[in-house]
Parts: C-alpha cells; structure tokens; sequence
C-alpha cells in the first residue's frame, strides 16, 4: 500500500499535473479533495470529464466517473458483491477505493488515453428496434455502422504506418528512386521494341517467349511445391518415428513398473496434497489474513511522525523484556514430568519445522520443474517454427549428432574434390583461351597472306605459285568451315530427337496444368462466395452479442448505481428517523445523544473557544506591561521590607536605651 501511494504521488508531482505532494499531505486530503483529484486525472484521459465537482451534484459525478471507468474497462479489486461498496466509496471518496483507481489510471495513461479516444467514436449508440423500423432511420444507422467499420480500419493502418518505422523522407526518397527505375525501364523497353521491329515475325516470336516465360515460372512453382511437400513429407517421418519411440519408451515404461510402485507414488502424492490442503496452506492463509488486517489497520490510523514511532518501538521493547522475564518464571517452575513433555514438544516442534521445510522444498521443487517444463515447452515450439521439427531427445539426438558427423566428413571430401576440379577447369580454361587466341591469330595470318599474296612478287617463285597458294588456302578454309556446319547440323538433330520426348511430355502437362488451374478456379469462387457468407453472417452475429453486451452491461451498472443509490438514501432516511426519534423523546438521556443536542453544544465550546481566544489575545498583548508592573511592586515591596526592618531595629534600640535609662534611675535613688 506504500508503494502504491509513493507511486501515486510521484507521477502527480510531475508533468502535466504538478501537484507538489508529499506522503502526509496527500494522506490527509479530504474525500471532496480525492474526488476532485480523480476528476483531474479522468480529465486528462478525456478532456470531456475537466470540469469542477463542486458544480455539479454527487449523483451526477459518480454517474459519469464510473462511465468513464466502464469505458476504460476498470476492474475494481474484489468479487461481485464488492461492487455496490465500491461505488458507494466512489460516491463518499473514501481512501481504499480512489487510492487503487489512481494507480490504475496513472500506470496506463497514454493507453488510456487512446482508448477514451477511440471510445468518442467506437461506442456505439443504441437505437430502439421500433425506431429501426423506419427506412431512414435503418439507412442513417447502416451509414453509421459502415462508418465506424472504416474509422477501424484506418485507424490500425494509421497505427501499422506509426509503428512500422519508416518517415515521409524516406518514403518520398524511395518514390523517387522508383520513378527514375520506372523510366530507366521505359527507355530501355522503347529501345529492345525498335531493336526487335526490324525482325520479321517479331510479335509471333514475342508471344512464343512471353509463353515459354509463363511456361518456366510454373515449372519453378511447381518444383517449389514438390520441394515443399518432399519436406513436410520428411518432417512428418521424422514425427512419426519420434512418436513411435516414445510409445515403445512408455510401453517399457509400464512393462517395468508395477501396481505397487505405482500405488505408493499416488500415496505419497495424496500425502502431500492433504497436508497441503489441511495444514500448510490454511496456515499461511491465516497468517496472511492476519497480516492484511494489521496493515489494513495501520492504514486506517493517521499518518505518524517519526516520535511516535520511537514511542512505539520503547514499548515494543518493554513488552519483549516482559515476555522474556516470564518465559524465564515458567522455566524455573517446571516440574520433571513437565521438562520431560518440554522435550517431546521440542522434538515435535523441530519435526514439525523440518516437515514444513521439506515440503516448501518440495513445492518450490515442483514449481521449479513446473516453469522448467513450460521454458522446455516455449523452446521447442520456437525450434518447431525455425526448423519445422521438433526437438530431438536421447538416443535420437545422439543418432542425429554421429549423422551430421559423416555428413560432415563426406562435405568436406566433396569440398575438396570441388576445389581440385574448380582449379584443374581454371588451368584448362585458360589453355582454351590461349589455343583460341593462336587459332585466331594463324586464320589471320592466312587470310592475310591469301589476300596479299596475287599482288606480290617475290623473284624466287613464279607468278602462278603465288596463285595456286592462295587458291589452296581458300578451298581449305571453306572445307573447314562447311565441316563446322555439319557438326553444328548433326548437334542440332540430336538435341531434338532427344527433346522430343520432353516436348511431348510438357504438352501433357500444359493440358493438365489448364485443367487444374480451371478447377482451381471455380474452386477458388466457389470457395471465396461461400466464404463471403459466412464472413457476413459471422460479422452481423458479432454486432448483435456485442449490442447485447453492451446493453446489459449498461442496464447492470444503472441496476448498481440505482442500488446504491437507494442504499444511501436508505441510510440517511434511518439515520434522520433515529434523529427525530432522539429529539421527540421525553427521556432526557435519549435526548442527549441526538445530533441537535450535539449541534448546540458544538456551538456553545465554539462560543466558549471564541471568548477563550480573545481572552488569550488581551492577555498576550498585556502580558509585557504587567510583567514590568509586578517587576516593580517586587521592587516596593522589597523596599518597604527594609524600612520595616530598619524601623523595627530603630524602636529595639531605642526601647533598650530607655531601660538602661531607668536602671541607672533606681540606683541613684538607693
């Protein structure tokens, strides 16, 4: 409960409210104050509620608080019979029913806030089925139903766009590399169409690619499929056997165990149980009772200071001393049979503690295994989505770990074997390049020669050498060339008598895949309309139960309100009864306790504290004068003391002179 109110007053001090609390002044706000306090809070969820309580009736302030909280979906602390005490102390502000509601509010204020907001336009308003007769109005109601439908949906994208991360510049940036790939691509398309316009049959050739296009995407989807089925097909298998061996684990299982084992681990389990249910758990139940009622106690007194609390830890002290002095008296009037049963009460007290140690072991063991059980749970679900399996255990783990092994082994063999073939192709592509490069180099050289050598002439060899030479590098050339033609022709009459077949194949399946997709299809439609109906069934079906909740969750809060109500006024007619009973009575006694009587004495101590007080005032302002006053008839009185006591000495000696006088008399006479 100190937390609670420390967190309280924490985020009251801050922005936007700024209280400037403490523990003890909010501790002794008054319930008009709480009440206004909650107000606050409520209007800074929602502006509609910032208005001032004092002008307006209680009636109607608890009304619209407990609306407000309805809409915001507060539950008060407590089961159902506690809900008429709690909106009576919602009425009254008392302290254990404002104190939860504000820490409530001030955890979740920004989602509090968003759900006030979307509450203006999501709570929907109830029209009576007569007026839903009307055409119009079933219209007007109709365009509002659609409207808050739209207003949802716009409101989760605008919500997915907040948090999706992304910021207009970046999205303007990504508009405008688009657009330049856009026309990048435009102008590329432009130049392959001016390209592909001065071959003939060009768009019969277009529409034979864009086919075989089509054609190679469904072979890829369709290899996608089978590669999916082929590893759900394996995944499934591996289930399969993990069940199996957990069926033949538990059959072992069984087959080793006997009733009597399993007879003697229900025992003990009902054991512990019972003494669960019997011993341990109503005790700590008491004890917890106890504990909340003393804190529901402290909570209940006034704030106290830190002198208070030295006063009480004295007396907490004293009385320990106490305790501790009799404990001591009973020790020493023991008897033997009494220190004899002392010692049996020891070793049954030390069982008894070691028996609610072990089972607090016991069940913290349990629970340990418990939430140990659900992490083993949350993780293999996540190995299941990553991998698709489940996680293996024993002896199949082991089996898997020596397969990855030899897997291993026979990749890294495989790796190297790719690295020698990778190189050898390297050294062999080079030396094809270098041979192509010599070949080219001597056609050349020959066509060269074969062009240059009718013009030249060299003085060792005649004219018609010169000739026949080059006629002889031309018929070679050409018999080259046309031998490269028939190997190229004999190539391309294999490639098709061995693309036959293919081709014949891939008809049959481009009359099955027509097929498919045409049912597929009117499957789809059929599908999509059966769909749809259900979809619309199921979404009239949904506003109707949450109408109908709606409404009895309204009439249950008026049903509760009026109730408590009439319990308040119930109260007050009792209390006003009781009053007028006091007041009529002849019983002087009877008449003292009515609230009247107190009233007019309540009066009579104000009057009597007033006079008190300017008494007090009149003294208080006289105090310093009459202070000097006595100070000075002090002073007289001391000064009149030694004038006496000088007189008195005066007339002592004077009397004494005159009987001296006398003596001396008498003696001359004799």
């Amino acid at each position: 409960m100190s937390d609670q109110i420390q967190f309280i007053v924490e985020k009251l001090n801050q922005e936007p409210f700024r209280k400037n609390y403490n523990l003890i002044t909010f501790d002794s706000l008054e319930s008009v104050q709480l009440l206004q306090l909650l107000n606050d809070v409520l209007g800074e969820i929602d502006p509609k509620h910032a208005v001032d309580i004092r002008e307006e009736l209680p009636e109607q302030t608890a009304k619209r608080m407990l609306s407000l909280l309805g809409i915001l979906k507060y539950k008060p602390p407590g089961s159902i019979s506690d809900l008429s005490a709690f909106r009576q102390g919602l009425v009254t502000g008392s302290k254990p029913v404002i104190h939860p509601v504000l820490h409530w509010l001030l955890q979740r204020t920004n989602e509090l806030k968003k759900r006030a907001y979307l509450a203006r336009f999501l709570v929907k308003l109830e029209v009576p089925a007569e007026f839903l007769q009307d055409d119009t109005v079933a219209d007007i109601n109709k365009q509002y139903e659609e409207l808050m439908e739209a207003f949802k949906n716009l409101h989760k994208e605008c919500e997915q766009l907040k948090t999706s991360g992304l910021s207009t510049a970046e999205i303007r940036r990504d508009i405008g590399a688009m657009e330049e790939e856009k026309d990048q691509l435009i102008k590329r398309v432009e130049r392959l169409k001016k390209r592909v316009e001065t071959v003939q049959n060009h768009q019969r050739m277009l529409e034979i690619a864009r086919q075989l296009r089509l054609e190679k995407e469904k072979e890829e989807s369709l290899a996608q499929q089978k590669q999916e089925q082929k590893n759900q097909l394996f995944h499934a298998e591996q289930r399969l056997q993990r069940a199996q061996l957990q069926l033949k684990e538990m059959h072992h299982a069984v087959v080793d165990s006997k009733p009597e084992s399993l007879m003697k681990k229900l025992e003990e389990e009902i054991n512990f149980n019972s003494y669960l249910v019997t011993e341990k758990i109503p005790r700590e139940l008491e004890s917890k009772k106890t504990s909340t009622y003393f804190l529901q106690k402290v909570v209940a007194e006034p704030a106290m200071s830190q002198s208070d609390l030295d006063v009480l830890e004295i007396k907490i002290n004293e009385v320990n001393a106490q305790m501790n002095q009799l404990i001591e008296k009973r020790m020493m009037k023991y008897e033997p049979i009494d220190s004899k049963f002392s010692m049996y009460r020891q070793q049954a007290s030390i069982i008894s503690r070691k028996k609610e140690a072990k089972a607090e072991e016991l069940q913290a063991a349990k629970e340990e295994m418990s939430s140990t059980e659900r992490q083993m749970l949350q993780k293999t679900n996540q190995a299941h989505e990553l991998e698709g399996s489940e996680v293996l255990k024993g002896d199949e783990f082991k089996h898997y770990v020596n397969k990855l092994r030899s897997k291993n082994t026979f990749y890294k063999k495989k790796r190297l074997e790719i690295a020698e073939i990778t190189a050898e192709y390297g050294i062999l592509q080079r030396t094809e390049e270098l041979l192509k490069q010599r070949h080219e180099a001597i056609q050349q050289q020959l066509v060269i020669q074969a062009v240059t050598a009718p013009t030249v002439h060299h003085p060792s060899f005649p004219e018609s050498s010169y000739i026949r030479r080059w006629v002889i590098i031309v018929l070679t050339y050409t018999i080259l060339s046309l031998c490269q033609v028939k190997k190229l022709n004999s190539m391309v009459a294999e490639k098709k008598a061995s693309l036959a077949p293919v081709i014949k194949e891939l008809r049959q399946l481009r009359q099955k895949c027509q097929e498919l997709t045409q049912e597929c299809d009117e499957k789809k439609i059929q599908y999509d309309s059966c769909a749809a109906g259900l979809e619309s069934n199921r979404s009239t079906l949904e506003q109707e139960v949450k109408g109908l909740l709606e409404e009895c969750a309204q009439e249950e809060s008026n049903y509760r309100y009026i109730n408590c109500m009439k319990r308040n006024l119930e109260v007050q007619l009792q209390r006003a009864k009781e009053e007028m009973k006091a007041y009529v009575s002849p019983d002087p006694q009877e008449r003292r306790k009515a609230i009247r009587q107190y009233t007019r004495m309540i009066l009579e101590q104000e009057n009597l504290g007033k006079k008190l007080r300017e008494k007090q005032k009149v003294v208080r302002e006289s105090h310093g004068p009459n202070m000097k006053q006595i100070k000075m008839w002090q002073d007289f009185k001391q000064l009149m003391e030694c004038k006496r006591e000088c007189f008195l000495k005066q007339q002592n000696q004077t009397a004494i002179g005159q009987v001296i006088q006398e003596g001396g008399k008498d003696r001359l006479v004799l």
